[in-house]
């Protein structure tokens, strides 16, 4: 990502991600997102059944959610907020609900055993408004004047549809959105098909490979689409607006190049899938790694195409455990960008590590250590970012380039579709390079303030 989301105070610190009993958890136990995702079940899969008008913002949806019980159930929560929901069943069965909060509370009538899969069904209708987080920028289905700039992270996916949220739980998912004729409709993975009748066009997606749900997308509006595949196969669709086509026609030209060069770098490209949605957003002041095909709310540099891409492997297809390893994501999409200007003939990442080192110690790179921002009120800020880059550089410069490619496709292989830690990173680190690391990770990574040396 490009910017700065939120964190929900720490009323229910003591959420736990399966509380004994036969209730779900109101949270993960995500310590800067106390309410996210939910506790109790696993999903599988996740359909979405979509019809959106731009004109009156009106949004008809059904979730169909696959899941398999993790504890015995007679009742769990979904992260849901605003919009009215019409109806839930569990299997065929009407289930009773509340709201409370960004919880939806649903009661089966029938006990969930231990193991059990079951299937929710739940239908809903409003318009969708997206949360705003404490920097101001907004989260979530976010309105603009052609349609809908979709992008959930990290808060967001529960204002368009029900979700376990958080990047513990990732799903399958398939989208079946209908919208007026001439506006486009784009989600993640793969287009499966499109058909227009009676003035509407419902285009049907498919995300194969798991996915969290921050990194769902349904970014409606009217687009320039190009399809076309690439030599080893992967299917590309990109979606511009109009408005924004001649300034990101150089930029996106360059992606099969980036990616094939990021394939060298980091391993296979994870998914089936590539692309991008460039719209015409300017209230929202970020781009978003949004699984298979980034979102850009303006035409994109080549260096935030960059970032975006790389977040393919790191933060996407490796996942975040907790929103506190977001430098796991953030400091090694800043780092792509540094290898990929240090082999295309710009800046070496030494010359990036040493600018950053000569700011002065009451700048924003030292404000806090990358690998504790403290709260979700920070995640996106320079630290995470900047410092986190500094700190793949120094692990670069102690165990050599060997190695540390090695590492670095190591980390995307072996948590590949799954999830990561700081600290699985650092044992990696030192089991392929045989060196006691934890001086560097504990001097880059985790302490206050200008490191004494660089």
């Amino acid at each position: 990502m490009a910017t700065i989301p939120v964190a929900v105070a720490a009323l229910l610190a003591a959420a736990g991600p399966a509380a004994a009993g036969t209730s779900g958890s109101t949270g993960a136990g995500d310590p800067y997102f106390p309410l996210a995702g939910n506790g109790g079940y696993d999903v599988r899969h996740y359909d979405l059944t979509l019809g959106y008008d731009p004109d009156s913002r009106h949004l008809d949806g059904k979730a169909v959610i696959t899941a398999r019980a993790t504890q015995r159930l007679t009742r769990f929560d979904l992260d849901f907020k605003g919009l009215k929901v019409t109806g839930i069943t569990v299997g065929h069965t009407k289930a009773d609900f509340r709201r409370d909060g960004q919880e939806l509370v649903v009661t089966p009538r029938h006990t969930l055993h231990k193991h059990q899969e079951f299937r929710v069904t739940v239908t809903y209708q409003g318009t969708p408004k997206p949360v705003t987080d404490p920097d101001g920028s907004l989260d979530g289905w976010i309105p603009t004047d052609d349609g809908a700039f979709v992008a959930g992270e990290p808060q967001g996916a529960m204002t368009w549809f029900p979700a376990n949220n958080h990047p513990k739980d990732k799903a399958s998912y398939d989208f079946t959105v209908t919208v007026p004729k001439g506006t486009t409709a784009v989600a993640n993975g793969v287009l499966r098909g499109q058909r227009t009748s009676h003035g509407h066009t419902t285009f049907r997606w498919r995300a194969a490979e798991p996915m969290a749900a921050y990194l769902a997308t349904a970014t409606i509006g009217k687009f320039k689409v190009e399809q076309y595949t690439t030599p080893d196969g992967l299917k590309v669709y990109n979606a511009v607006d109009p408005r924004e086509a001649t300034a990101a026609a150089p930029v996106l030209k360059k992606l099969p190049s980036v990616l094939a060069w990021e394939s060298s770098v980091f391993g296979p490209y994870p998914f089936k899938g590539a692309g991008s949605v460039v719209d015409r957003a300017p209230q929202v002041g970020y781009a978003l790694e949004t699984q298979t095909r980034p979102l850009y709310d303006r035409a994109p540099s080549l260096g935030t195409l960059v970032h975006e891409s790389a977040h393919q492997w790191f933060g996407d297809s490796v996942s975040l455990t907790t929103w506190k390893d977001i430098w796991l994501n953030e400091g090694f999409a800043t780092y792509a960008e540094w290898l990929y200007t240090e082999q295309h003939g710009g800046k070496t990442a030494q010359q990036n590590f040493d600018a950053l080192y000569a700011s002065p110690a009451d700048s924003d790179v030292w404000a806090f250590p990358p690998a504790n921002p403290g709260s979700g009120a920070h995640i996106f800020e320079t630290p995470v970012y900047s410092r986190g880059a500094m700190a793949l550089h120094k692990l670069r410069t102690a165990v050599g380039d060997k190695t540390f490619f090695d590492i670095l496709r190591t980390w995307a292989a072996d948590h590949h579709d799954g999830h990561g830690t700081t600290a699985q990173f650092i044992h990696l680190s030192q089991r392929l390079s045989g060196k006691d690391l934890h001086a560097l990770f504990h001097t880059w990574l985790d302490t206050s303030g200008k490191p004494a040396s660089p």
